[in-house]
């Protein structure tokens, strides 16, 4: 792996195509070109971009000199299924999922925020529909019963935390120290409804105009899972 574009490919591995890399790290195909077929390198902030996506080193990326991942004794990264298959686990991302409670009523403390365990998503999925910036994904449940019908008491729910803009969708929100899950309606002149499907619960409403720290959007509910 004595160029650059050596060491892309093998962080790329099977995927190694110019529009798919370009992607990723947010390139141009003309900017990505250059680097490519020419020999050019990066921008730090690319760089940076890389090392984020792959968990290499920068000292390795740029010179080829060292480990890629240092401190890592083993690079095999294949798993089986329960059938005895191989699977590559950098198909998937691994989000980390916590012991907190979004409530669907009327609310619960946001606790321990240290991961119990992680939940794989795949990483096309994630990537095309979700998000390419992983690192502010999470997975929590859902408490009570406001949104019964739409997200159900012990739903895991998909949250994006980089989506604090509101907008018409289901979304978690801090209301002093307590986490709700609600439906959003973006209203005129500022005005955010939030909606629970179960009509027990009344709405009411957000000006984001007058907005304290005692109210902020925490992130959009991407998915869900739910136990039959």
């Amino acid at each position: 792996m004595n160029t650059f574009k050596d060491r892309l490919a093998f962080l790329w591995k099977d995927e190694a195509r110019q529009a798919k890399i370009a992607a990723d790290i947010d390139m141009t195909i003309a900017g990505f070109s250059r680097i490519w077929n020419e020999g050019g390198l990066p921008k730090s902030e690319t760089l940076k971009k890389i090392k984020q996506l792959k968990g290499c080193s920068i000292d390795w990326l740029l010179t080829g000199e060292g480990e890629p991942f240092p401190g890592s004794t083993q690079q095999n990264t294949t798993a089986y299924d329960t059938l005895g298959n191989p699977v590559d686990v950098e198909e998937f991302v691994f989000v980390p999922r916590y012991d907190i409670q979004a409530a669907a009523g009327h609310g619960s403390f946001v606790g321990d925020e240290t991961p119990i365990f992680t939940i794989p998503f795949r990483r096309n999925w994630i990537e095309h529909y979700v998000t390419r910036d992983t690192k502010n994904l999470s997975v929590i449940s859902v408490k009570g019963d406001s949104m019964e019908g739409v997200l159900n008491d012990g739903d895991s729910i998909l949250v994006n935390h980089g989506e604090t803009a509101p907008r018409d969708g289901l979304y978690v929100l801090r209301i002093n120290d307590n986490l709700l899950v609600k439906r959003l309606q973006v209203m005129p002149g500022g005005i955010i409804n939030v909606i629970s499907a179960n009509e027990a619960y009344p709405t009411f409403e957000i000006d984001l105009k007058n907005q304290t720290d005692d109210v902020a959007i925490i992130g959009r509910v991407e998915w869900f899972g739910r136990t039959i």
